[in-house]
């Protein structure tokens, strides 16, 4: 599915903001993450932000790089802007702190309303979800 030059910017930014957002999993935000790891969740919270993290790094790259199957990549990418907003609904009902700014009930909850955009931002950018609509078509 070929992408306009628009989506290719946003996909580019969303692809590096993974990559970075990944290494500071790996590195300076470490502790801060482990805040969004629900109690519940039997597994090291360490773990989980080291493997998330190494996740993210790689859908970033597969996003940047990985042309012939991007809107594949952008579905798993969605998918997986699913599967970690049960540790973002954590941090809010339990009112854990993290990355400075996320210290009071309405900056967690601000925080919530964002991840549908990256779900979106995901379909729209790498032309996940024009694909699917052309496929429905046919």
């Amino acid at each position: 599915m070929k992408t306009t030059r628009t989506q290719n910017i946003f996909r580019i930014l969303l692809a590096l903001f993974m990559i970075y957002a990944g290494y500071s999993h790996l590195t300076f935000n470490r502790v801060d993450f482990q805040a969004q790891v629900p109690d519940w969740l039997p597994i090291s919270k360490d773990l989980v932000v080291v493997l998330s993290g190494i996740v993210e790094i790689g859908l970033g790259l597969c996003l940047l790089l990985w042309k012939k199957h991007r809107a594949r990549v952008g579905w798993v990418l969605a998918l997986f802007f699913v599967l970690v907003f049960p540790g973002n609904i954590s941090q809010y009902l339990n009112g854990k702190d993290a990355f400075g700014a996320l210290n009071s009930d309405s900056a967690r909850l601000i925080r919530l309303l964002f991840q549908p955009v990256l779900i979106a931002w995901a379909l729209w950018s790498s032309g996940a979800w024009q694909s699917w609509r052309t496929s429905k078509k046919k």
